[in-house]
């Protein structure tokens, strides 16, 4: 356990610990005076640092991101709390927790890959269960998908949060395709999925978040659309015939129309009802998982004032407080159906009893008896 988490400081705290550095930059102030910025950073909160009277040496020595002991103090600067680094040396192993350093999904994450695959290989389109278990049967694809953040700092920025996030989506997508029968089951289920999977490709993740080179390049969306086409080209080794033209086409689509709109980066608008589906889905996912962090999440304990900071995500300020919470941990439970029979009246394989009809009666509009006379 850390002696003391980021979210945790205020201005005066002295730190002597393990952090994660990122995004160094080496600078120099108006007066010539040479300091590195950068930002640091434990699992509950990111700090900007800076270390004055630099030398390019210091620089050099320091990681461009990754695991690094500093010694510093927490200051106020224009109402925002930074680090200001004195001493950097290397981290020694064995002297910190990675877990105390990076955020993790607070879930199972093999219980959480078992599931999703239980749930894909339940396609039953021959042609799309070949392509996805194309996709199921690339370990070292599926292993870094296990990992994974699904983003940087919007939602789900934490490892196995890629995981979670597509998990979560496909659970509630099963849930609410039974609702519309002309819907794809098969095509919004393995939309999902394929939507964000070039994440594992964007995004790096060992010690730090960021991008890589070519997901800053290309992006997951044209990315993941890509590999589409070479999944499919697997899947036709395996079964042996070629996989419907219009199906590539459609998955892609499903890939390329997942942000919803232009003016949040999506290269089609969405096109197809499974394409709004998975759109809707996924989007839902990620505000809410927003939402609830930024206002009822474990950095909100304690948090003063019913509203949160402008977000930029939501275009508005949250409101925290949960004005209906449950009156009592356990609800009563009114038993509806008849009465269960004893097992020794209870005949193997007997059909049930047919409920008797039932009779709503309203005072209002039954007969007044007869007055006698």
């Amino acid at each position: 356990m850390r002696r003391l988490y980021l979210r945790d400081c205020v201005s005066g705290d002295l730190i002597d610990d393990v952090l994660v550095m990122t995004n160094k930059q080496f600078a120099a102030t108006s007066n010539g005076k040479y300091y590195i910025k950068a930002f640091v950073s434990d699992r509950t909160a990111q700090l900007t640092a800076r270390f004055w009277n630099a030398t390019r040496d210091i620089f050099n020595a320091l990681p461009d991101g990754g695991f690094v002991h500093l010694r510093g103090r927490i200051e106020n600067y224009q109402n925002n709390l930074q680090f200001i680094i004195e001493q950097a040396l290397a981290a020694r192993e064995g002297s910190f927790e990675a877990g105390d350093l990076i955020p993790q999904t607070s879930r199972d994450i093999p219980q959480m890959s078992v599931r999703l695959a239980e749930i894909l290989q339940s396609i039953q389109n021959r042609h799309l269960a070949a392509i996805i278990q194309a996709y199921l049967d690339d370990r070292e694809l599926m292993e870094r998908f296990a990992r994974a953040p699904a983003a940087m700092s919007f939602h789900h920025a934490f490892i196995g949060g890629l995981l979670e996030h597509t998990l979560n989506s496909i659970e509630v997508a099963d849930a609410v395709v039974r609702f519309y029968p002309g819907l794809n089951r098969d095509l919004v289920v393995a939309g999902i999925f394929l939507h964000d999977i070039a994440k594992t490709w964007e995004l790096s993740y060992d010690c730090s978040f960021g991008y890589t080179d070519a997901g800053q390049l290309v992006g997951h969306i044209v990315k993941s659309a890509i590999w589409v086409e070479q999944k499919a080209a697997a899947a036709e080794l395996v079964l042996g015939e070629k996989i419907p033209r219009p199906l590539v086409d459609v998955l892609q689509h499903l890939i390329l129309a997942h942000h919803g709109t232009a003016e949040f980066g999506s290269p089609r608008l969405p096109a197809t009802p499974e394409a709004i589906a998975v759109h809707a889905i996924e989007n839902m996912d990620a505000k809410l998982m927003m939402s609830l962090s930024a206002t009822r999440g474990e950095t909100q304990a304690g948090a003063e004032g019913n509203w949160t900071e402008y977000m930029k995500a939501m275009s508005t300020r949250m409101y925290r407080p949960d004005v209906a919470p449950a009156d009592a941990a356990e609800t009563e439970v009114l038993e509806l159906d008849e009465p269960t029979p004893p097992a020794s009246e209870v005949v193997p394989n007997s059909p049930r009893p047919a409920a008797a009809p039932m009779t709503i009666t309203n005072p209002l509009f039954e007969k007044s008896p007869a007055k006698k006379k």
